[in-house]
């Protein structure tokens, strides 16, 4: 495998009083400005989309997920075929998970990290209502049932390393668990405990694999901190990561902030890791697409971020616009025959009206979820370019207060 690019990440600007920075991630596909928002392309493509229109709406990365793309087609078919990129017809830089999140998914039934809910029942055994309990984890690796046909299957800290570097992403995660904000304080000590004994075994494999894996481009990998809602919980496994080295001396390359959380509390739990955290090291926020919680977790010094959320809420007709957000499949847009955003300069919004989409989704026709994926991926790529430059040209807080003012100043959904 070819050597690193160091440095890795640089540091361009930072953000007056506070942990926000701009800079440049260096990949063997080339270079990620940050802050920048990474496409979630699950299953080696982003739902519905294909990736010249990514590109085109200026998507700089995209992120497939391990797991799925272990149990369909096979991690070594994407290999056989020249990797993640190659097999996927993207060319730009790549990112995959650890496979971690459906751990947690799998085995208690959610799918959120950030959750709206204050109220909560602690509980170790919990699980989401109607779902049945198809991982369970151990201090060695996850047992767990395929959700496609039912068979059994052993992901462990190797596992996922081996199947990460034959997907052969720029920027891989190391394996953990996550936790629910339902776990006791103890369950989530042992949780933290465990994810840092298999950062370790991580590494090891990581290493291992890169020196096997001759004339392969390097593969990055990050450390996910976990925690929950802990202060020194976060702290502590944003402080024991960084020690982690291999044989070769080097460690990880950047950093996962990661786990269940209240969104109130974003910016501190934010703010606790990257205070821990060394300044040179990129680090990804898992999970996050909502405008406040970009500008939250920007200002306190995450640099990228991935989510579903874009793509999956506009294939239910929820479209994304500067006031807000609101379901195009209503009544009201039925004879509205204006684009989405008369200032978007997407796709879709140059050549499509708000009648037309509104007429797909009523026909049931696969089109609207292309044209709104489109539009929806284009605002949020557009918005974290956009608090980008604000950093660039000094602004930041003013185009934070400009911004969420007006998107929030209007009911959603209407």
């Amino acid at each position: 495998m070819s050597p690193p690019n160091d440095p890795f990440f640089s540091i361009d600007t930072r953000l007056d009083d506070r942990l926000g920075r701009t800079g440049t991630i260096h990949t063997p596909h080339g270079d990620i400005a940050t802050p920048a928002f990474i496409a979630v392309g699950t299953k080696a493509t982003v739902k519905a989309v294909l990736p010249e229109a990514m590109k085109e709406l200026g998507a700089q990365a995209v992120l497939a997920n391990a797991y799925h793309l272990y149990l369909q087609p096979g991690s070594d078919i994407v290999d056989e075929a020249g990797g993640l990129g190659a097999f996927m017809n993207w060319d730009g830089p790549t990112f995959t998970d650890s496979g971690g999140f459906q751990v947690m998914s799998l085995g208690v039934g959610f799918k959120k990290v950030i959750s709206m809910e204050v109220d909560r029942v602690e509980s170790d055994h919990v699980i989401a209502e109607g779902k049945e309990r198809l991982a369970h984890v151990d201090d060695d690796g996850v047992t767990f049932k395929s959700h496609l046909d039912g068979s059994r299957h052993r992901f462990t800290p190797e596992v996922s390393m081996q199947i990460q570097h034959r997907l052969g992403a720029d920027i891989m995660f190391a394996f953990d668990e996550l936790t629910t904000l339902m776990n006791t304080r103890g369950y989530q000590e042992l949780s933290v405990d465990r994810t840092q004994a298999w950062a370790e075994r991580c590494v090891l494999e990581h290493e291992r694999l890169t020196a096997e894996r001759v004339g392969k481009p390097y593969q990055a990998l990050f450390g996910v901190v976990q925690g929950a809602q802990y202060e020194d919980l976060r702290r502590k496994a944003a402080h024991d990561l960084e020690t982690i080295t291999g044989e070769t001396g080097r460690g990880f390359d950047g950093y996962g902030i990661g786990g269940a959380l209240e969104k109130q509390n974003l910016g501190t739990i934010t703010r606790w890791v990257n205070e821990e955290l060394p300044e040179h090291k990129p680090r990804h926020m898992l999970g996050i697409s909502e405008p406040d919680d970009f500008f939250t977790a920007i200002e306190n010094g995450a640099d990228t971020f991935d989510c579903v959320n874009p793509s999956r809420v506009a294939r239910n007709a929820a479209i994304y616009v500067p006031t807000g957000r609101f379901n195009i499949n209503t009544a009201k847009h039925r004879r509205d025959f204006t684009p989405i955003d008369e200032n978007c300069d997407c796709y879709t919004c140059a050549h499509y009206t708000r009648a037309y989409i509104h007429h797909l989704f009523k026909a049931k026709e696969m089109l609207a979820s292309t044209l709104c994926t489109i539009h929806n991926e284009r605002f949020t790529v557009k918005l974290v370019d956009d608090i980008r430059a604000s950093i660039l040209q000094g602004s930041f807080h003013e185009f934070k207060d400009e911004f969420l003012g007006r998107f929030y100043s209007t009911p959603s959904l209407r």
